[in-house]
């Protein structure tokens, strides 16, 4: 709950003028009502029965046609869908709703109007074409109040005094109603006739309307109504209620009524108590918690579905006095649901992304964001009386007695957020939505009574300063008051008290000095002239506005500039290029998809085309330019505020160079540089760009971080766009700073860099030296772009060595790999990057495969772990495939240029994925029997095949492309079986292929539960080829060593079910004596 003034912003006031001309409407009678729409400006006459429209988008406000109406019209509304008029009239003491279609037909100069009832289609000419204007008669069971009309859908909504009726827009089948037609062969008869009409019938249609559903509210009394897209606004004196209503393809019985709020009013029946109302704010689902029970009764005659609706708001206010205004004048007007679409929305075919609520009171007027949160953005205070408020998306136009003012509002700021993410953060800005609004310079007129806006077009209705009767009299109670403290205070004066003499008290009691005052006839104006004029104000251009609040604005920075009063400007600046962005871009896509329906295109239409285009390039490149000037005004702000200026720097498409020379220092402050310049600079410095700065731009960046933030130099100067930094120069700086802050690691690397710059290997050298390979490594994780550049835009951001990194690779690889093996863990840098680094320093063949050693090693995540292991295989696999083992010849593209940083023993014994080799595989692949490079590559690939993380099933692909033919290729292949447990095709292999490593693989592999192969196939396999080769002293070898775990796994009875039955049990009768012997100790 919150009063209306306490929600208030500061109003700032600024000379700029948002008119540019007006000219007077020729009416011939005086107006009563007008509205306006469609290009048009409707005005009733003041005796209310006749509806002349005019054009306000040509010179001159030609007359359009017009038209007379059936009753008196008490209201008038227009909507932009459908073209259409609906009026409340009064006739014979009756009110009547009523709706008048295609009336831009009575320019034709014709006067045939069909009448007809709401769902009663008319037949004949209005169905072959809609070649007369219609009035639809729209039935209701209460008086009307107020109607409005969707400029989303053309639905109309309808006040009642306790109810609100919602009609839905149809438009009939035209070609079906044609085929129901009493008269076939009117059509082709008056083909002739619409041809030459065919301009106008372009713009005619059929339309009708449905009752949808009915909003009942027992405790508001209506005065006003808004709908907008779904949004149902209603108001009454002080109570401003919003809803959403929403249809649902869930059907519904016609009984059913669905209330969303039954709360009773214990004091509702307490009629002789005068109640003041609290002041109350409701936003969102807390709305809902309002006293206003709301009810909905369903038609049951036209929708299957049903409707459901929301509460959005609740406002509610207490008569208050002010200055020019009673408590019994304070009440609401203006009530307005405003839609706003975003640039890639079509006006004509979307849902709005953005609605807002405006209503207003005498002294204050509200706007809130009803989508994506309902919110308030504004509360204007006016500096006097206000009549009527008109809400656009440009500008909010009020009218008082005397003046037309306009103030800024803050819609562009919430349809920006709402289509570009991106805004608030790093890469783009836009003022903030609860910006102070700002009023610009009036325009002084005599007795406004009414205002409407259409485009840039302001519609003025004003009169001569005519007193009602009501307003008469109290302005003569007011004078006689006056005249009688006068003439009392000069009795008094004199010494005459005239309350002690009767005859004086009655003489002070006439109104005598008042007469003077009636005088002159208030009918004198009309003698000379009609008291009343209707005119048309054209508001400026955006891009006018614009440039004549930069122009303002230069008072601001010339005196003082940072004052908040230029940034606030600029601000106001930026969300009217970003409204009229957004217009344009709304109609540009309204405009595309009425091509995509049209079959030619006239010349007139491209060269419009043409102009759009042009002004929507000037809007982009003024939008350019003010986002400079913001990113100067932040450039120099306090610490709260600094961080805009990069966003906006970003948003001018200005070079780092630009922006150096617009925040050089001012003469007054030669050594002082503003916040937000350098927090732009670091953002531009310390992110990945291919922008590389000149060597002047370069040097003076280093300048300016030597004295405003030498902490930072060393990262500013390893950022990829310093490369033409001057190294002696820069060098000079970095000795200076190590005297006075001390020696550093990183320090000292970017030193040696500047040496190897200057090509000074020797001093590069000692720089080297000074510290060990480790604290190297924490200065390389420290600052990264030490070794690559452009590592900062995610993993798959392209990256490049540094000069740095290529003299590492010649003189210190293994510091090289280190560097890239920390920067991977502590995710300065992705495997894929890296990767690119060594491909790009040549040494994808041996210092890479290092690199993917170091880090599987280092690595413990499990994903990285399988990717290394499948590569390092692959690599392990190629260099078998293209190294002749018995030779020293390979092929030139896949030999590693160096011996490999890591042996295969230094793995095995330092990391747990390499396992040690199995003994089978020496007896199987005895060393130095290949040669160096082709053996550490088999032992490698043999120590990961031996190990616990290689998977077999990744790696089987691989290993297809080796034969089975030599026996290093043969160890792979039974490795990988043995892995996968097939121990019976193995030993089977093994025996065929090299009998000589059974036994070694038969006491590595068969053990614990695998122990029963021994004498159920280990035994049986060698019986059958000793029997078959008995001089094979081998077999006989392995037979023996066989015979003796046998005899000490198994007992005496499951040992003479294994002897053979061939004669050769003497054979085995010493092993089955053992095997008693063990079993009887046992």
């Amino acid at each position: 709950m919150n009063s209306p003034r306490s929600r208030a912003n500061m109003v700032h006031v600024y000379n700029c003028h948002p008119y540019a001309s007006q000219q007077i409407v020729q009416v011939e009678q005086e107006p009563g009502l007008v509205c306006c729409g469609g290009g048009a400006l409707f005005v009733v006459a003041s005796g209310g029965c006749k509806v002349e429209a005019y054009s306000v988008e040509q010179e001159g406000c030609p007359l359009i046609c017009r038209f007379s109406t059936m009753g008196t019209v008490r209201s008038i509304q227009h909507s932009k869908t459908g073209d259409y008029l609906v009026t409340i009239e009064e006739k014979n003491s009756a009110t009547y709703l009523r709706a008048y279609t295609n009336w831009r037909y009575q320019a034709e100069g014709k006067a045939r109007v069909g009448v007809r009832l709401l769902g009663h289609l008319l037949r004949g000419a209005s169905v072959r074409g809609g070649v007369q204007m219609e009035i639809i008669e729209i039935p209701l069971s209460e008086h009307p109040v107020a109607v409005a009309c969707c400029s989303v859908t053309g639905d109309l909504l309808v006040g009642c005094e306790k109810t609100l009726v919602l009609f839905t827009l149809r438009r009939p089948n035209q070609q079906s109603l044609q085929s129901q037609s009493p008269w076939p062969n009117t059509q082709q008869s008056s083909s002739q006739s619409q041809g030459q009409t065919s301009s106008s019938n372009q713009n005619v249609s059929i339309l009708d309307f449905e009752r949808s559903v009915i909003v009942h509210l027992p405790k508001m009394s209506l005065k006003q109504v808004a709908l907008c897209g779904g949004y149902v606004a209603v108001q009454a004196e002080l109570e401003v209620l919003v809803l959403k209503l929403e249809a649902s393809s869930d059907p519904q019985t016609p009984d059913d009524s669905s209330d969303t709020n039954t709360c009773d009013d214990p004091l509702e029946d307490q009629s002789d108590l005068l109640l003041i109302p609290r002041q109350q704010e409701l936003l969102g689902d807390r709305a809902k918690d309002c006293d206003i029970p709301v009810s909905i009764e369903k038609t049951g005659l036209e929708d299957k579905g049903q409707y459901t609706l929301s509460y959005v708001l609740f406002r509610r206010f207490t008569p208050e006095f002010f200055q020019g205004c009673s408590v019994e004048e304070t009440q609401l007007h203006s009530l307005q649901l405003y839609p706003l679409y975003t640039s890639s929305q079509s006006a004509s075919t979307e849902e709005p992304a953005c609605v807002f609520c405006f209503f207003s009171l005498p002294n204050a007027g509200y706007l809130y964001s009803l989508k994506g949160g309902v919110e308030l953005l504004s509360a204007y205070q006016y500096p006097e009386k206000v009549l009527e408020a008109v809400l656009t998306d440009h500008l909010l136009h009020v009218i008082t007695k005397n003046a037309l003012q306009c103030f800024t509002v803050r819609c562009a700021a919430v349809a920006a957020r709402m289509e570009d993410p991106y805004i608030d953060t790093t890469m783009k800005a836009c003022p903030p939505c609860s910006l102070e609004v700002c009023a610009l310079r009036m325009q002084l007129f005599i007795g406004l009574r009414s205002v409407c806006v259409y485009g840039r077009h302001v519609i003025l209705l004003s009169a001569a300063d005519m007193e009602t009767p009501d307003e008469s009299e109290r302005s003569t109670q007011r004078r006689e008051l006056k005249e009688h403290t006068t003439l009392t205070g000069i009795f008094l004066a004199v010494g005459i008290d005239p309350a002690t003499t009767p005859a004086l008290e009655s003489f002070l009691s006439r109104p005598f000095l008042s007469r003077k005052w009636t005088i002159s006839s208030p009918k004198e104006t009309s003698a000379a002239g009609h008291g009343w004029n209707l005119y048309v104000v054209d508001t400026v251009s955006p891009l006018v506005l614009y440039r004549e609040m930069v122009e303002y604005s230069r008072h601001y920075s010339e005196t003082n500039p940072q004052a908040q009063s230029l940034r606030h400007l600029l601000s106001e600046a930026h969300l009217l290029l970003c409204a009229s962005s957004l217009q344009q871009s709304s109609e540009g896509n309204h405009t595309v998809s009425l091509q995509k329906d049209a079959d030619k295109q006239t010349e007139g239409q491209t060269e419009g085309q043409t102009e759009g285009q042009t002004e929507r390039q000037e809007v982009q490149e003024a939008l350019r330019q003010n986002c400079a000037q913001l990113g100067d005004c932040y450039s120099r702000a306090s610490q709260k505020d600094c961080h805009q200026a990069l966003p906006y720097y970003r948003m001018s498409g200005l070079s780092v160079t630009e922006v150096l020379v617009r925040n050089r220092p001012l003469p007054s402050s030669p050594h002082s540089y503003g916040l937000g310049f350098l927090f732009y600079l670091k953002h531009f410095l310390f992110e990945e760009t291919e922008q590389s700065l000149s060597q002047e731009s370069a040097d003076e960046v280093i300048d300016i971080f030597s004295q405003s933030d030498p902490s930072e130099i060393i990262s500013v100067c390893a950022s990829p766009s310093m490369t033409n930094i001057s190294p002696a120069r820069t060098l000079r700086i970095f000795q200076h700073l190590e005297a006075t802050a001390g020696v550093s690691v990183p320090l000292t690397i970017t030193m040696a860099t500047m040496m190897l710059r200057l090509d000074d290997l020797p001093q590069y050298t000692q720089l080297m030296d000074r510290h060990p390979e480790m604290l190297l490594v924490y200065g390389f994780i420290d600052e990264p772009r030490l070794l690559l550049h452009g590592g900062g835009g995610g993993p798959h951001t392209r990256v490049r060595p540094t000069s740095l990194t290529r003299q590492l690779s010649k003189s210190q690889p293994g510091l090289l790999v280190a560097g890239m093996v920390a920067l991977h863990e502590n995710n300065k840098a992705q495997l894929e990057q890296a990767d690119h680094i060594f491909k790009e320093l040549g040494c994808e063949n041996c210092l890479l495969v290092d690199f993917w050693e170091a880090t599987l090693m280092a690595s413990s995540q499990e994903a990285v772990i399988q990717e290394l292991l499948f590569r390092l295989a692959s690599v392990y696999i190629e260099r078998l495939t293209h190294t002749n083992s018995g030779a020293h010849s390979s092929l030139p593209r896949t030999r590693p240029q160096r011996r490999p940083l890591k042996s295969a023993d230094d793995l095995i014994n330092s990391s747990s994925h390499y396992g040690s080799l199995y003994p089978w595989l020496t007896v199987l692949c005895p060393a130095h029997t290949t040669n160096f490079q082709h053996q550490e590559a088999l032992h490698k690939l043999q120590s990961l095949l031996c190990g616990p993380s290689m998977s077999i099933g990744s790696v089987l692909p691989l290993l297809e492309r080796l034969s089975e033919e030599t026996l290093w290729g043969f160890s792979l292949h039974l490795l990988c079986a043995t892995r996968r447990g097939q121990f019976d095709s193995s030993i089977e292999k093994l025996l065929d292929r090299c009998p000589q490593a059974i036994i070694a693989f038969a006491n590595h592999h068969l053990q614990d539960r695998h122990m029963a192969l021994w004498w159920q196939k280990l035994l049986p396999e060698l019986c059958d080829r000793t029997r078959a080769a008995a001089d094979n002293s081998i077999l006989l070898a392995a037979l023996k060593e066989t015979l003796v775990v046998v005899a000490t796994e198994t007992s005496p009875a499951q040992f003479l079910e294994l002897i053979p039955d061939d004669g050769t049990a003497s054979y085995f009768l010493p092993h089955l004596l053992r095997c008693s012997q063990r079993h009887l100790l046992a």
